[in-house]
């Protein structure tokens, strides 16, 4: 187990088990009160080789994180010779130097051969976040008495869910359920899921193996994880229940919580749902998933603008999308008002695929607060994230074909409209309903 930390507002407390079937446990953890560095993996392999790829694998990636202690306080202290982007590139040099210590030593002793782990590892830095993964071990985030699965799980029942090929009924009795497709050490290399976001007082996370998450639901986590229960007694809660339902694998957990000594969990957990609400309305983001829509919110800033100061201008070049937060905006030709915009609208989505000139002003009515998301930061996202890509430029062309037909219909003096079929079900093949819940 390790011990509670206190100085830095973050409690935390693990725990693993060889469950009730297996001899012996091949699954590691690794907490580093110093580092705030927490990881779980679930080794693979006979002759206790498992244990041995999930051992490396900590070990390693502790190793490469406090080697990078100064890239880290440099994060840490705002500098700007160390971005997010560098502290998550650094996590990812540490999984795949885990990765290929694994796959050298299975090539050195043929007994070893195909040994590979589990890893997922969560660093808090400050107020944010930092994500690196591989397999089906899972991160979980309780905020507001909402659970997410902040990872994504690199497994084949998993793939035929996201195909459509099998129901997750179907996947709870597949004899294929623990089989991953990717794995730390069992190649020379691994890709490697980052993600960061922010970190807010109040937010609990659970970091388990698949011998825990197997036996439980979403909605089980957040009443196990009550604010009032200690932080110590949890992760034996959360074995005990794996055990009663069948144990049948090594068990591990990590339960992290930020505290909230001056009581602000609740505004800015209103405040971050409020952001992710106004994004999720948005045509463009309206078959994200939460998870999706954080990493969404990740690359927006807030922007404050004074009564009547301009926010756009009539024929420059646009290379950003705003949505009004708070406040309200009126779009203008020189003096004549087209429209007031206010909290929930958008305006300049265009700018995100196009260099055209601005169309309109935009002016603040008021002071107002907009979301921001530049041409620049959205490519990235397309270009690093295929599956959240498909669905954007999906919503893109919907919006399109919309105005298009929009246009169509009033050069041609029709005023009525056609109902128009939406086959986003079937491209993506998944219920919106599940979505939008």
């Amino acid at each position: 187990m390790a011990e509670t930390k206190v100085g830095e507002n973050i409690h935390f407390w693990a725990a693993t088990d060889v469950g009730k079937l297996r001899d012996h446990n091949e699954d590691n953890f690794l907490v580093d009160k110093a580092l705030n560095l927490f990881v779980v993996a679930d080794g693979m392999g006979g002759h206790a080789a498992g244990e041995i790829a999930s051992a490396i694998a900590v070990k390693s990636m502790r190793d490469v994180v406090k080697q990078n202690t100064d890239l880290i306080e440099a994060y840490r202290e705002g500098s700007q010779i160390a971005s997010a982007r560098d502290v998550l590139t650094m996590l990812e040099h540490a999984v795949q130097k885990a990765c290929t210590e694994i796959y050298e030593l299975a090539e050195r002793e043929s007994e070893k051969r195909g040994m590979g782990t589990t890893l997922s590892g969560l660093l808090i830095v400050n107020n944010r976040g930092f994500i690196a993964h591989v397999g089906d071990s899972r991160i979980y985030l309780l905020r507001g008495g909402r659970v997410v699965q902040l990872t994504e799980d690199h497994s084949l029942v998993n793939e035929l869910i996201k195909r459509g090929k099998m129901s997750k009924e179907e996947a709870e009795q597949s004899p294929y359920k623990n089989a991953v497709t990717r794995a730390v050490g069992v190649y020379e290399s691994v890709e490697v899921d980052t993600i960061d976001f922010d970190v807010l007082p109040g937010d609990q996370f659970l970091l388990a193996s698949d011998g825990l998450h197997g036996y439980l639901e979403n909605d089980e986590i957040s009443p196990i994880l009550q604010e009032g229960r200690s932080v110590e007694d949890i992760p034996a809660s959360f074995i005990e229940l794996a055990n009663e339902r069948g144990g049948k694998d090594n068990i591990t957990n990590i339960v992290v919580r930020m505290v909230d000594p001056e009581g602000k969990a609740a505004a800015l957990t209103q405040e971050v749902n409020l952001k992710i609400e106004v994004i999720r309305k948005m045509p463009l983001f309206k078959f994200l998933t939460y998870k999706e829509l954080v990493r969404i919110m990740n690359i927006t800033r807030v922007k404050e603008v004074p009564d009547g100061a301009p926010v756009i201008n009539e024929g420059e070049e646009g290379g950003e999308l705003f949505i009004v937060l708070a406040g309200s905006v009126r779009v203008h030709k020189g003096e004549t008002s087209i429209v007031v915009l206010s909290a929930g609208d958008h305006f300049g989505e265009m700018a995100l695929i196009d260099k055209a000139p601005r169309s309109a002003s935009v002016s603040s009515v008021g002071v107002s607060k907009l979301l921001v998301i530049s041409r620049a930061d959205f490519f990235q996202i397309i270009r690093n994230e295929p599956p959240l890509a498909t669905k954007l430029l999906w919503s893109f062309l919907q919006v399109l074909s919309a105005r298009l037909r929009s246009t169509s219909d009033e050069l041609k003096g029709a005023r009525t409209s056609t109902e128009i079929e939406d086959l986003t079900e079937e491209l993506f093949e998944i219920d919106t309903r599940e979505v939008e819940a």
